[in-house]
C-alpha cells in the first residue's frame, strides 16, 4: 500500500487538471493514471515510479502491480 501511495503522490504533482473527475482507471488488470503526460515527468521521478511498479504506456502511466484482479 505504501508504494501505491508514494507513486500516486508523485503523479499528483504532474496532473494536468487536479480536479480531474476520474484520474485513475482500471482495465485488463492494469491501473491507469490518466491526465499525466509522461513527457512532463522529471526523469528522476520516472525512475522512482518504475521502482514503485509504474511504467509509461500509451501516453500515461500504468501498473500491473496495482490493477484489478
Amino acid at each position: 500500500m505504501d508504494d501505491l501511495i508514494a507513486a500516486l503522490t508523485i503523479l499528483r504533482r504532474y496532473l494536468d487538471d487536479t480536479d480531474a473527475p476520474h484520474p485513475v482507471n482500471t482495465s485488463h488488470d492494469t491501473l491507469w493514471v490518466m491526465d499525466v503526460d509522461p513527457v512532463d515527468v522529471d526523469p528522476e521521478d520516472t525512475t522512482e515510479l518504475e521502482r514503485l511498479g509504474f511504467f509509461e504506456d500509451e501516453d500515461a502511466f500504468c501498473s500491473h502491480r496495482f490493477g484489478s484482479a
